[in-house]
């Protein structure tokens, strides 16, 4: 193996003492950081057009990503490896009485050696082969790795016959902005530079998982992640007549009690297993304290997929709200009639139908009632929310239903189901097609030839099980699928710009081979040294080799 460790290393605690985090200028300056690391090297200084410092399209903040392109060979090679990670983190709160030392990787070990802290944190700390703080490993140590091995590609660029085109995209941990806006310099570049997108790899980290697992690994593919959220109309009351009216938080628990941790909503597929749903929020929608039971709950799920659609999911969903509908008003019918028995006042049962919509079902509805004048109202109110600059895509996509359903004249209990968050698709490598086949077989040889010098076993799996940029480089949904996505999230178009058209032109397929850790997004995060930083960008060297060796 190539010896990159200690380049790698010092590379990624300089990485960390620059704060990143997602939002603040330090996301904005660490692209400066890098794209200086790459101005520097002799082969951008001769082919300055290839090194790019490019903002953020349709994004409301300042902030850049790194785009750096190395020809191979005689520079007239077509096929191309996308080399890919993100620089921005997560906040360091979590971080406590270290906050402090949350960017300042040596200084933060030394301080946590001296410190009442987990065994597993000390131990690991004490073997001289972890270093930590906050990006340590999601994925400064990612991002240092790609650097490096790029920065080795410029001073051999006739090892290559193709090119490498190294991206450090910003904004992974919240919007996803950076690689969105990234897909227009993926197709301009093509176009320009006479390019053709054999691979992509991206570095975000890896962890075990679960508890004792001593593989590392290595991923084909990533999971997908949609937010399902449900906006339920009550009946609302005085709380001294409380069976007057109809507590929608009924309905929310009813739905949580269903959905959370049900491995029913697992998806399998190629033998692994999605995480089950779990609650992100779950609220009434009342402003301030009152002796009037709510109008109105909003709750939301994340849910992961392999193999569903997003029109599979709102299927099952939709299901599943009948289901909490039906329950919760059983329930409500059979406690109202005990408290009659007991109190002798006259039964009255409720003499409203629940009903249950999607966004899409219940738009066209008012759509077909009331004509271009619901459109045009519907259209200036988005309009105008985009005006709230902080509001939440998750908050907008309320705010979008909540007017929506100001148009139902019936005002009985409902729920309407809807996506609340931008769309993260899965991806799915399949070994009947040519060019997908071909990256597995790059990154099965890699591993081969790298395991005799790794001390830990190195597994290849379908999907990576976290959320990553990885999955707009392609898409495995069908057109159905998309449609019902777009109808179905308020924000599509407006809140929320994604440019689908672009992700099916570039359809590269990805894998993800990057730093191993603990704790990531935690007070603990730490990157272990020889496997992430000697052995990740060795194996990233070999498929990078096989796919476009001399």
């Amino acid at each position: 193996m190539k010896q990159w460790k200690d380049e790698v290393l010092e590379l990624t605690k300089e990485l960390v003492h620059h704060p990143s985090v997602n939002g603040t200028i330090g996301e904005r300056d660490i692209a400066y950081r890098i794209y200086d690391y790459f101005k520097e090297l002799k082969y951008f200084k001769e082919n300055p057009h290839h090194l790019r410092l490019v903002k953020t399209l349709r994004d409301e903040r300042e902030r850049y990503n790194v785009l750096a392109l190395v020809k191979g060979g005689d520079a007239a090679y077509r096929e191309t490896v996308i080399l890919m990670g993100h620089m921005d983190t997560v906040g360091v709160e979590d971080f406590g009485k270290w906050k402090r030392l949350a960017f300042s990787s040596d200084e933060l070990m030394e301080r946590w050696k001296g410190a009442k802290i987990p065994e597993k944190v000390k131990r690991d700390l004490e073997s001289g082969e972890w270093a930590c703080g906050r990006g340590s490993v999601d994925m400064k140590s990612g991002v240092a790795a790609n650097m490096v091995l790029t920065r080795y590609f410029t001073e051999h660029p006739e090892e290559l016959k193709g090119n490498l085109l190294f991206l450090s995209e910003c904004d992974e941990e919240d919007n996803s902005h950076g690689i969105l806006s990234a897909l227009s310099d993926f197709l301009h570049l093509a176009r320009e530079e006479d390019l053709s997108y054999i691979a992509a790899i991206n570095a975000d980290y890896t962890s075990p998982r679960y508890e004792g697992d001593p593989n590392r690994y290595v991923y084909l593919g990533t999971v997908g992640k949609l937010l399902p959220a449900f906006f339920i109309a009550g009946k609302e009351t005085h709380v001294g007549q409380a069976f007057e009216g109809f507590d929608p938080n009924l309905v929310a628990s009813e739905l949580t009690r269903r959905l959370d941790y049900n491995p029913d909503f697992c998806d399998e597929m190629y033998g692994e297993t999605t995480l089950p749903p779990v609650s992100l929020k779950q609220t009434d929608l009342k402003l301030q304290y009152d002796v009037q039971t709510p109008l109105s709950a909003f709750v939301y799920y994340n849910f992961f997929v392999h193999s569903w659609s997003p029109k599979d999911v709102l299927e099952k969903l939709k299901k599943v709200a009948w289901d909490a509908m039906d329950s919760a008003r059983k329930q409500y019918q059979k406690r109202y009639g005990e408290y009659c028995a007991r109190t002798g006042d006259p039964h009255q049962p409720p003499n409203w139908v629940p009903r249950v919509y999607t966004y899409e079902e219940l738009y066209n509805e008012c759509a077909e009632k009331y004509g271009s004048e619901f459109e045009e109202s519907m259209r200036l109110f988005a309009m105008n929310l985009l005006n709230e600059e902080e509001l939440d895509l998750r908050d907008y996509c309320r705010r979008m239903t909540e007017e929506l359903w100001s148009w139902d004249e019936e005002k009985t209990p409902a729920v309407v189901l809807f996506y609340a968050s931008i769309y993260i698709p899965r991806i799915v490598l399949n070994e009947e097609e040519e060019r997908d086949q071909r990256l597995i077989q790059a990154v099965e040889r890699a591993v081969e030839s790298i395991q005799p010098d790794c001390p830990h076993p190195i597994r290849v799996r379908n999907f990576f099980p976290y959320i990553s940029d990885m999955s707009f480089v392609a898409i495995s949904d069908d057109q159905e699928g998309l449609d019902s996505l777009e109808k179905n999230m308020p924000a599509w178009g407006t809140k929320h710009q994604m440019d689908v058209d672009a992700i099916r032109a570039l359809d590269v397929p990805v894998v993800n081979i990057g730093p191993y850790g603990m704790d990531a997004h935690k007070q603990w995060e730490r990157v272990e040294v020889p496997y992430s930083m000697e052995v990740v960008p060795n194996l990233n060297y070999q498929v990078i080799k096989n796919l476009l060796g001399a």
